[in-house]
């Protein structure tokens, strides 16, 4: 590090990859973490590792000596305080303190912005032209996240590797996915030796092992031709207050590793309460289809220069919650579904065409359209899927929560996946476009206000739910209020508690606890705006004007 800090200080001047800052005793957050998005996305530009960040130097790369945070444990903290606001959670390689003979020096070495990821401080880019520090503009914004389009991270051929950093069972394994996928080849395939298997499986390149062959059949102990990328998936049990109860770790080579994380799934069966013909009596809680589509989609489209890993947790409440990094590169899941067709681009090109050759997935598009399918089909809900934070998340319930909802599902089976993801909405308590709530009122499948609607009596009446829709239709607000009046008239006052337990049993199932409560004091408000009611402390009363 001395070696790297007296090349720095040789420097003529600062420059887009490095800036020096005397940083006496202390220095502005917030400019430090502009100064790591600057930094991080011009060595990406550049093409370099990283960039250098020096406290205790002046511009003129003389060592005045820094105080910065002078406990180590400070200094480390930084590292998440960094994390924390940039993108991808990215934060400084390593923070490296050297005692100069004119005073004590901090490196900080700034990775370089991860292929098509600019590095955002605050939700905002920011780059260096010479010294300066401004926004990052937008060609260069797009220089960077154009480069996945240009590259594949798991083309990369790896020249140190050869057969023998392989699994032999993965191998077989993956010659007989070969075979069922491609079932007019099998006499000939037989025939091949290792190396041309591979080469026709698509997971070397011209005899060469790839990453994407080290990542699916590559030994334990290969896992490090893929540094800083993980190989993992972490299977994880949590109970019904989320402590986790078991946990374990699958690496290399991950065409095995997906067969030992499905066993570690618990088995259950799911029962049906007995509802006429409609439902069948018991199914396996979580389709085995949908539990490896989510795992090797995550797999195929991880963004592995990201450095995370991917996960599987297990609810003992009937959840699965699956998850990867990287961006979910068609946008929305319901542009997948309404498509219906292969994406135009991938992350891992060549990582997706090894795994559609070894029958882990394929390459139509139907892959999440048939799992939406599978739990409609069960009558569960919907797969949920959340990518905020430049990860995929996706969590799969093995269990009606609604049954209401499930026999509307039983009584309509015509209606089209588009319909029954709008429906799902209104089971989940999500909010509908306007425009969503009007095809859906046009359709005769719900009723109710904005943002509060429920399922109609036109599916209530075909699904015997005459009951549950009643409890869900709001009344009048004169009913409520001659309630109200009626109360105060007879015993002359009220205080909110009593008011609350004449009236909030009383109001739609469909409003949650802190929207009934509401209500309530807005019929409040109503009437005494209407000069019927006045306040007295804490208790109501009929108003002295009537």
């Amino acid at each position: 590090m001395n070696e790297i800090l007296n090349n720095l200080l040789s420097l003529h001047s600062e420059s887009e990859i490095a800036e020096f800052k005397e940083a006496r005793n202390s220095f502005d957050f917030n400019k430090l973490g502009k100064y790591f998005s600057a930094l991080s996305n011009e060595a990406n530009l550049k093409k370099l590792k990283c960039a250098w960040l020096v406290f205790g130097v002046k511009d003129n790369r003389t060592v005045v000596g820094s105080q910065f945070r002078t406990n180590l444990q400070d200094l480390q903290s930084l590292k998440k305080e960094i994390a924390d606001k940039t993108t991808s959670r990215l934060t400084f390689v390593d923070i490296h303190e050297i005692e100069h003979p004119d005073g004590r020096v901090l490196l900080f070495e700034i990775p370089a912005a991860p292929q098509g990821l600019p590095i955002a401080w605050d939700g905002h880019y920011y780059g260096r032209d010479g010294e300066s520090l401004g926004p990052l503009n937008l060609e260069e914004i797009e220089r960077i996240r154009r480069q996945n389009r240009a590259s594949d991270w798991s083309a990369v051929t790896l020249p140190s590797a050869s057969i023998t950093d392989l699994e032999p069972a993965a191998i077989e394994q993956a010659r007989e996915n070969f075979f069922q996928k491609n079932p007019k080849l099998v006499q000939e395939a037989k025939q091949w030796d290792i190396a041309t298997f591979l080469n026709k499986a698509k997971l070397t390149i011209n005899g060469q092992i790839t990453r994407a062959a080290i990542l699916l059949l590559g030994k334990a102990e290969s896992s490090h031709f893929l540094n800083p990328a993980s190989a993992t998936i972490t299977w994880i049990l949590k109970d019904r207050d989320g402590l986790e109860r078991d946990y374990q770790h699958f690496g290399c080579p991950l065409l095995l590793g997906v067969d030992e994380v499905f066993h570690k799934i618990r088995p259950l069966k799911y029962r049906y309460m007995k509802e006429g013909t409609l439902f069948p009596e018991e199914v396996e809680q979580y389709d085995p289809y949908i539990i490896r589509e989510a795992l090797n989609n995550a797999i195929a489209h991880q963004d592995y220069e990201l450095g995370g890993k991917i996960t599987l947790v297990e609810f003992e409440d009937g959840r699965l919650c699956f998850s990867n990094v990287g961006q979910f590169i068609p946008g929305s899941v319901e542009s997948v579904i309404q498509t219906d067709a292969p994406e135009s681009r991938y992350r891992n090109r060549f990582l997706i065409d090894a795994m559609v050759n070894l029958n882990m997935i394929d390459t139509i598009g139907s892959g999440i359209r048939k799992m939406f399918l599978i739990q409609k089909k069960r009558f569960f809900p919907l797969p949920e899927y959340d990518l905020k934070d430049n990860r995929v998340q996706v969590t799969v319930i093995g269990r009606v929560v609604d049954m209401a909802y499930a026999r509307k599902l039983a009584e309509y089976p015509n209606l089209t996946l588009e319909d029954i993801l709008l429906l799902d909405r209104v089971q989940k308590r999500k909010p509908l476009t306007d425009d969503q709530a009007k095809y859906l009122k046009s359709l005769g499948l719900i009723e109710g206000r904005k943002p509060n609607f429920h399922i109609s009596a036109q599916i209530a009446n075909h699904s015997g739910e005459r009951m549950q829709y009643i409890h869900n239709r709001a009344l009048d607000d004169q009913y409520y209020k001659e309630l109200i009046l009626a109360y105060l008239e007879k015993f002359g006052t009220a205080k909110r508690v009593d008011i609350n337990g004449l009236v909030l049993d009383k109001l739609p199932n469909v409003l949650d606890e802190t929207q009934k409560y509401n209500k309530v004091k807005n019929l409040l408000q109503a009437l005494k705006q209407k000069g019927l009611i006045e306040s007295e402390g804490k208790s109501w009363r009929m108003s002295k004007k009537i």
